[in-house]
């Protein structure tokens, strides 16, 4: 009869007073709800409700404590005692915001909070071995635990990405999912220009969580970006910072082949980042962590780098189609840095050989050629899609951000032996895929 009455003055919209004053007669009668509540639920009200409770340390002491600022909670926290203390009484009113979990928290943290917790589904913790003799009683090779990275799952068919300097070489991998599942991987194949390896797994029946992919070529210097990873093995990591940089160029481990239109970030990148996400504010990738500057110390010190998402589309695409890296081709050769600023006087691509029958022959490009005994350059390449190349480096690089079947923009410097001039001319080739 009295938890009725109680039930009754709960179903009065916005009257509290009453409420308290059922509870009150209830606890008269020692049916006092608030000792029906755990010391969690008491400490999480008294929390989100901004009521210091420092100084309690009995159960009886917090219920005095909330009972005695019944006044001082917000309408949500109310509620959600309304909830705890009659669970069989109406169900709650719609007009008073049920509280967020995180409530305690300003906007710009619960942001934060759900973007890290959406986003951890997507990274992946892999771990590499390697084998070694054993000398002991057995002549069996044994593995051992070379390193860790972090990667993240490209696609529903098992599809995982990361650095190629964090698998090679090693003769088995692992990977551990969010869901602490752990899997062995293939390495499915890799662009050691670029440092980036496609892993597979068998997922079997796990329902696995791609990474949503961005464009990196709509990011600005000041965006806000995160990083997730397992930096010194600590997995699940995340780190937040600022795109500090665009258009960078770093070194490929192993290679040192140019990777352009690099991002620069402060979100703080340590061993064991790499191969990991770096995502915008909407928990897009638009980067894969590869790089820090750190002077002698080997850890972070305010300088990352990141492979651009438009970059890591166009390799990932190739090796799941096609199980390696497909080349576009121009069909010509060129002469090096300094064969070229021999024969050119200035900086160019300067043109050796065009293939007969090849994209670059079809398009009426031209080589060094011979006449009368004498020595003539043919075309020198000074620009591709618009873009000025300066160096071999360059002109690879750009290419490269071709797909087979694109019809390349190039501006040539054509010399003309019959009358020693020279003329800038615009030629329009289509690449084919390089015979390996």
């Amino acid at each position: 009869m009295l938890r009725r009455a109680a039930q009754v003055a709960l179903r009065r919209r916005g009257n509290w007073t009453e409420v308290l004053h059922a509870r009150a007669f209830a606890a008269a009668s020692g049916q006092d709800p608030f000792n029906s509540l755990k010391v969690a639920d008491i400490v999480q009200l008294l929390h989100d409700g901004n009521i210091d409770f420092r100084d309690c340390y009995e159960k009886a002491e917090l219920v005095e404590r909330l009972r005695g600022s019944m006044n001082q909670l917000p309408v949500p926290v109310r509620n959600r005692l309304r909830l705890l203390t009659d669970p069989s009484g109406s169900e709650p009113d719609p007009s008073i915001p049920t509280p967020f979990p995180n409530q305690h928290l300003f906007p710009d943290e619960q942001y934060v909070v759900k973007l890290f917790n959406e986003s951890r589904r997507n990274v992946a913790h892999i771990t590499s071995f390697r084998s070694q003799p054993y000398y002991g009683f057995s002549l069996n090779p044994v593995e051992i635990p070379a390193g860790t990275g972090s990667g993240f799952v490209w696609d529903e068919q098992g599809h995982v990405v990361t650095n190629l300097h964090v698998v090679e070489g090693q003769s088995r991998v692992q990977i551990t999912l969010s869901d602490n599942k752990k899997f062995d991987a293939e390495v499915k194949g890799s662009d050691p220009e670029k440092d980036l390896a496609v892993l597979k797994i068998d997922p079997g029946k796990q329902m696995l969580m791609p990474v949503q992919v961005g464009l990196s070529s709509n990011l600005q210097v000041g965006q806000r970006v995160f990083a997730i990873g397992n930096p010194f093995g600590l997995d699940q990591t995340l780190t937040a910072g600022i795109i500090s940089g665009l258009g960078r160029e770093i070194e490929a481990q192993g290679t040192g082949r140019k990777i352009r239109d690099v991002i620069q970030t402060d979100a703080a990148i340590n061993p064991g980042n790499s191969g990991g996400p770096l995502l915008d504010s909407q928990g897009r990738l638009v980067g894969v962590n590869t790089a820090i500057v750190s002077p002698g110390s080997g850890t972070f010190a305010g300088i990352g780098f990141a492979i651009p998402s438009n970059t890591v589309r166009r390799i990932v695409k190739q090796i799941i189609r096609h199980g390696r890296i497909v080349k576009p081709r121009l069909g010509l050769a060129i002469a090096s840095d300094v064969q070229g600023l021999t024969l050119y006087g200035k900086n160019g691509i300067v043109i050796i050989n065009v293939d007969a029958g090849s994209p670059a022959h079809n398009a009426g490009l031209r080589g060094v050629h011979q006449a009368a005994g004498q020595l003539y350059l043919g075309d020198v390449i000074v620009s591709v899609g618009g873009q000025e190349v300066t160096n071999v480096e360059e002109f690879l690089s750009t290419i490269e951000e071709f797909d087979v079947g694109d019809l390349v923009p190039l501006t040539v410097d054509r010399h003309d032996p019959s009358t020693g001039r020279s003329e800038l001319k615009d030629v329009h080739v289509r690449t084919v895929a390089f015979k390996q």
